[in-house]
């Protein structure tokens, strides 16, 4: 099936205005850079002009590409700019990305070095490789061009973004994450965070590798999975909570049926009997909202062997606890926090949020008894991520919960790489 093509038509399209430039951000693109953008705008423009989308929506991904490059090099053999062949093939491709792809963040997402992709606004992108963040040269047409990737992203998974739903959070086919905030709220446009997942799935022998985790560490905690202790993954932001999770996951017998709960779907268990749940933000009638309480105590109804919860952030912090008390060991769960100790204290102030005036000694006891075991994450300097200790909760030792470090990272110094 070919790609139909209409009838041609000059585009004499006047080119956008350049913006303003903000602190921090790129200098005044030079006016190559602008023809360049005002070239790519106008191929595109005749493109979308030019093609049959019916016939496109019925060709598989491959076929549609190959067909969509063919009159996309006609297309710009027609435009009276002199360009190199490199420079073909590469507007070729961007061209192809902004009908199939996320624009000029789609090579960005071919990079299996990058771990994260950061746009401040259409001027700027930082990317994080190796742990590390990188401003990069990819920049937006303007910020019309980026709010048109934004909700081309989230439209995908159902969700919405405009003035009066001005956040949104969504995942890509991929399975990364994606938070999104324009204006109104963003004062110098449309921003974007993507928190990439590797194409290739990080085992724990991976962990061992990077030397994020001693092989006796692992032996450990394999022998805590299997032995069903409630287990509590701590850690700052990107200190790999996730990552450590979804590895240790891997020590669940699979004849044992999991119920997983996110805000965001980021867990991929290799286990045949699992059950993914994901929570609902509100619809525009502020109804229909769906919260990680609500999943977890309908995954009580389920007959659950293991509940995993991506991350305890609220009142579902009771909820938990209890079900770890009555019949479902084994349980695992992140948090964010900077230490053991702050992890323990964090669960007692979000049962607080569930609504119920508790004794601080009733909450305690209740965490003592319900979680076995601690993790904690860190992210250092040089972009690593370690686990640096695991905690075995001792029960309480009069007002205060006991704990018992089995293990700890003690950094003796710096080194020429920091």
């Amino acid at each position: 099936m070919n790609l139909r093509l209409r009838g041609r038509r000059k585009s004499d399209e006047p080119a956008a205005p350049e913006p303003a430039a903000r602190p921090g951000m790129r200098s005044t693109r030079s006016p190559a850079e602008i023809a360049y953008q005002n070239l790519k705008l106008r191929v595109h423009r005749l493109l979308i002009e030019r093609i049959d989308l019916g016939n496109l929506a019925r060709l598989d991904l491959a076929t549609a590409n190959a067909e969509l490059k063919v009159v996309i090099r006609q297309l710009i053999d027609e435009q009276p700019v002199p360009l190199s062949q490199r420079d073909r093939m590469l507007l070729t491709d961007e061209v192809l990305n902004e009908v199939h792809g996320l624009g000029p963040i789609e090579p960005l997402m071919r990079d299996p070095e990058i771990s994260d992709i950061l746009i401040n606004s259409s001027r700027q992108v930082f990317v994080e490789r190796l742990g590390k963040l990188e401003i990069t040269p990819v920049v937006f047409r303007d910020d019309a061009h980026l709010l048109q990737i934004i909700d081309r992203i989230v439209s995908r998974v159902g969700r919405r973004i405009d003035e009066s739903s001005p956040m949104v959070d969504a995942r890509l086919p991929d399975g990364s994450r994606v938070n999104a905030i324009i204006p109104p709220l963003a004062l110098d446009g449309p921003s974007m965070s993507i928190r990439r997942f590797g194409i290739h799935r990080i085992t724990v022998e991976d962990l061992v590798r990077f030397g994020s985790l001693p092989a006796q560490m692992v032996d450990v905690i394999r022998a805590m999975v299997l032995g069903r202790l409630n287990i509590l993954i701590s850690g700052g932001t990107g200190s790999g909570k996730t990552t450590l999770l979804n590895c240790i996951s891997s020590f669940i017998p699979e004849h044992e049926r999991i119920v997983t709960i996110e805000d965001s779907a980021e867990l991929h268990l290799q286990q045949p009997h699992v059950v993914r749940l994901e929570t609902r933000p509100e619809n525009v009638e502020r109804r229909g909202e769906v919260t990680q309480r609500d999943l977890l105590r309908n995954s009580l109804r389920m007959r659950p062997d293991r509940i995993v919860i991506g991350e305890v952030r609220g009142g579902e912090s009771l909820d938990m606890l209890q079900a770890m008390n009555t019949g479902h060991d084994g349980s695992i769960s992140t948090i964010h926090a900077n230490s053991a100790r702050d992890s323990v204290n964090r669960l007692e102030m979000m049962m607080q949020m569930a609504g119920f005036n508790l004794p601080s000694r009733a909450m305690r006891q209740q965490i003592a008894l319900a979680i076995d075991v601690v993790i904690q994450t860190a992210r250092f300097s040089d972009g690593t991520r370690k686990v640096t200790s695991i905690c075995e909760l001792s029960g309480m030792e009069g007002d205060t919960i006991g704990m018992q470090e089995l293990f700890t990272y003690r950094r003796e110094g710096v080194d020429t790489d920091g």
